[in-house]
């Protein structure tokens, strides 16, 4: 699976502590979810995680319980 990676030179994200994007369990993912909607790469940080099934962290501004309610929601909904 190859996918260009070149997205991730713009997102906000880049130069913060990658801990706010990966919350303990049961901690608030609120500080996380601020920088992604303000990223200009949101949508791409997304797909690649519903591509790559990221099981940990904030990726587009979801949770990993969010994620997976997106792709189930996609699954549901014919292209």
């Amino acid at each position: 699976m190859s996918m260009s990676l070149a997205w991730q030179d713009r997102a906000r994200c880049r130069d913060l502590d990658v801990e706010m994007f990966f919350p303990e369990k049961g901690r608030a993912a609120r500080a996380a979810k601020r920088v992604c909607m303000e990223c200009p790469v949101r949508v791409e940080c997304l797909e690649y995680a519903l591509r790559r099934r990221e099981t940990e962290g904030v990726w587009g501004g979801l949770t990993p319980t969010e994620r997976r309610r997106l792709a189930r929601e996609r699954r549901r909904i014919p292209a």
